[in-house]
C-alpha cells in the first residue's frame, strides 16, 4: 500500500514538475519528510534520485516541442553554468553530511519558503529586461550561479530548475521555454554528480532498502511529467506559478511545524 502511495504522490509532483518544466523535487521533498516520515538526510537522497529520472523524462518529453537542435545551439550556456553547478553539487554534499538533522531541516525550510517567493512573484521577476552584460562578466556571472545552484541542488535533493531558469533569462538574455529545456540539461549532470558523491560517502546504503519505494515514485513522476506537460498548453502560466508558488509556501509551514525523526 505504501507503494501505491509513493506512485500517487509521485504522479502528482510529476504532474505540478511538468506544467512548470522542472523536476517537481522542491514539492516532492516535504512529501517525504512529513508525510512518509523520511529523516531529512534520507529524503534529500532519495528526491535526488527520483528527480533524476523525472528530469531526464521530463527533457525528452519537451524536445518534441523546443526541438533538441535549439538546445545544442545553446551549449555554450549550458556548459557555463554547468562547470559552476558541478563544482557546487560536491561541495553541497560535504554540507549536508556534516550537520545536523535538526540545522538541515532548517535550511530545507528556508529553501522551500524562498522558492515560493519565487513562483509567487514569478510575473515580476521574468517581467525585468535581460542584463547587457560583457560576454567576460556574463561568463562570471553564469559560473557563479551555477556553483550556488550546485550546492543546493545535491544538499537539499533538489534540480535546482526555479534558479536555473531565472539566470539564464536574465544573464543570457533567452525564451523562458527554451531556458526550460536548458535547465533541465543542466540539471541532469549535476544531479548525477551529486549522487556520485553520496555513493562516495557511502551515503546511498541508507536508503537501499528503500529501492521499491523509489521506484514506484520515480515511475509515478514519470507519468506525472509526462501529463503535466501535455496539460501545459491548457493552463494560463500567470495563474499557474501564483497556486504552485502558494503550495510550496504551505508545504514548507508544514515542513518547518515536523519533527525530525531521531
Amino acid at each position: 500500500m505504501r507503494n501505491i502511495w509513493a506512485f500517487a504522490w509521485g504522479a502528482l509532483v510529476g504532474i505540478l514538475g511538468g506544467l512548470i518544466g522542472l523536476g517537481g523535487a522542491e514539492f516532492r521533498l516535504p512529501i517525504l519528510v512529513s508525510i512518509f516520515n523520511y529523516r531529512t538526510l534520507q529524503a534529500i537522497i532519495i528526491n535526488l534520485v527520483v528527480s533524476l529520472f523525472t528530469v531526464t523524462f521530463s527533457f525528452i518529453f519537451r524536445s518534441g516541442v523546443i526541438g533538441i537542435e535549439n538546445v545544442f545551439a545553446n551549449l555554450t550556456v549550458i556548459i557555463n553554468i554547468l562547470a559552476g553547478s558541478l563544482i557546487g553539487s560536491y561541495i553541497g554534499v560535504n554540507y549536508a553530511t556534516h550537520i545536523n538533522e535538526k540545522t538541515l531541516n532548517r535550511v530545507v525550510v528556508v529553501f522551500l519558503f524562498l522558492l515560493s517567493f519565487v513562483l509567487i512573484g514569478h510575473n515580476l521577476i521574468f517581467s525585468l529586461q535581460s542584463w547587457q552584460l560583457p560576454d567576460l562578466l556574463r561568463i562570471g556571472i553564469g559560473f557563479t550561479a551555477g556553483i550556488v545552484i550546485g550546492i543546493f541542488s545535491s544538499m537539499l535533493g533538489v534540480a535546482g530548475g526555479e534558479l536555473i531558469i531565472p539566470t539564464i533569462i536574465l544573464v543570457f538574455a533567452i525564451d523562458i521555454k527554451l531556458a526550460g529545456s536548458l535547465s533541465l540539461a543542466i540539471s541532469i549532470p549535476t544531479i548525477m554528480m551529486g549522487l556520485f558523491k553520496y555513493q562516495s560517502q557511502q551515503r546511498l546504503k541508507e536508503v537501499k532498502s528503500e529501492r521499491e519505494f523509489i521506484i514506484s515514485m520515480a515511475c509515478g513522476s514519470i507519468l506525472g511529467a509526462f501529463i503535466g506537460s501535455n496539460l501545459l498548453r491548457y493552463v494560463a502560466n500567470n495563474l499557474l506559478y501564483g497556486i504552485l508558488g502558494m503550495i510550496l509556501f504551505l508545504s514548507a509551514l508544514k515542513l518547518a511545524k515536523h519533527k525530525p525523526s531521531a
